[in-house]
């Protein structure tokens, strides 16, 4: 196993860790803090639009790791985070496809589609259908 795969935790991957900056800056250390910087602010105001977005309708989570994998470029410790979180994914797609689970969720919408038909058709026989322009000013 290479040194870059151990690094890992053992996962291995093509890409090694730690910083894809242009050999030329990584040659100088004042250009590289500068490049990691500038990486790591706009990454942050990846991830704070991303955060603000989380409770109004839209990609919140998706700009999230979008500031993940600009972070990624350069820091170690998000490209673990990122490796983890596509392992995560992964999984969870698999289980998802499984047939088992497939068919288990398939028939628990089924029961619960039911359930809310039989309760909507209660209330419409109990309290009948009023539009609301043909509601009376009481």
């Amino acid at each position: 196993m290479a040194a870059d795969e151990t690094r890992a935790g053992g996962a291995k991957s093509g890409q090694s860790l730690g910083s894809r900056a242009p050999e030329f800056i990584r040659k100088h250390r004042l250009l590289l803090l500068s490049w990691q910087f500038l990486i790591f602010a706009i990454g942050l105001a990846v991830v704070v639009v991303g955060i603000i977005l989380l409770p109004l309708p839209g990609p919140g989570w998706v700009i999230i790791f979008g500031g993940m994998a600009i972070w990624a470029t350069e820091f170690v410790w998000a490209q673990l985070v990122l490796r983890w979180t596509k392992r995560k994914v992964t999984e969870a797609t698999q289980r998802a496809l499984d047939p088992k689970v497939r068919r288990r969720n398939i028939i628990l919408t089924a029961i619960t589609l039911v359930i809310i038909g039989v309760i909507l058709g209660i209330y419409l026989v109990r309290f009948g259908i009023t539009m609301p322009w043909n509601i009376e000013n009481q």
